[in-house]
C-alpha cells in the first residue's frame, strides 16, 4: 500500500506472512510509554489496565469489527494504526505507534495515509482520533493530514481530539 521499497503497509490479519503476533509487540510499547507518559508508568504489560491488556494478548478478538493496519520492514511490524469500524458516518484512528527504532523515515505518515484511504474507501465521512497534548509530534501530523482540533467528546485531561472530513 505505500511506495517505498523497504516499508509496506499491509491490513492485518493478512496473507503477507506477518508474524503471528501481529501488532501485539507494538501495543505493548505503545500502552507501556502511554502510561509512563501520564506518569503511571508500570514495569510490564501485567501491570497495565485490563482493557489494554486485552488488546495485547488478543489483538484478533480487541479489534475484530475494526481494521488494524501494520507497516512491515521483511515481516516484522515496525508500526501500527487502527482504523474503527464505522458508527455514523465516522470512524476513528487509534494506537498509531511506530517502533522507535524506525521513526524518522515517515511511517507514520504512511499509516495514516492508508488509514484515511480505507476510511474514503469505506464511504465514511468524518474521521476522527484523540492524541494526548503532549505529544506535539503527532499533533504537528495529524494537522498536516488536515485534521482540527474539536470540541471534546472524550472528558480526560489533556486529551486533545481532532477531526477531519474525508
Amino acid at each position: 500500500m505505500t511506495g517505498r521499497s523497504d516499508i509496506v503497509v499491509v491490513r492485518w490479519p493478512g496473507r503477507r506472512g506477518a508474524t503471528e503476533d501481529g501488532p501485539a509487540r507494538l501495543l505493548t510499547a505503545y500502552h507501556l510509554r502511554t502510561q509512563a507518559e501520564k506518569g503511571e508508568a508500570v514495569a510490564d504489560a501485567a501491570g497495565l489496565p485490563d482493557r489494554y491488556r486485552a488488546e495485547i494478548s488478543d489483538p484478533r478478538a480487541a479489534f475484530h469489527d475494526d481494521v488494524v493496519l501494520l507497516a512491515l520492514s521483511g515481516d516484522t511490524p515496525v508500526g501500527c494504526v487502527v482504523v474503527t469500524a464505522a458508527v455514523g458516518g465516522r470512524s476513528e484512528i487509534k494506537r498509531l505507534w511506530t517502533d522507535p527504532d524506525f521513526r524518522g523515515r515517515g511511517i507514520a505518515s504512511h499509516l495514516m495515509s492508508a488509514a484515511l484511504a480505507h476510511a474514503e474507501q469505506s464511504g465514511v465521512g468524518t474521521v476522527r482520533l484523540s492524541v494526548w497534548k503532549w505529544r506535539t509530534g503527532a499533533i504537528a501530523l495529524y494537522e498536516r493530514l488536515g485534521f482540527e482540533i474539536t470540541e471534546p467528546w472524550d472528558a480526560r485531561d489533556e486529551l486533545v481530539c481532532m477531526e477531519r472530513t474525508v
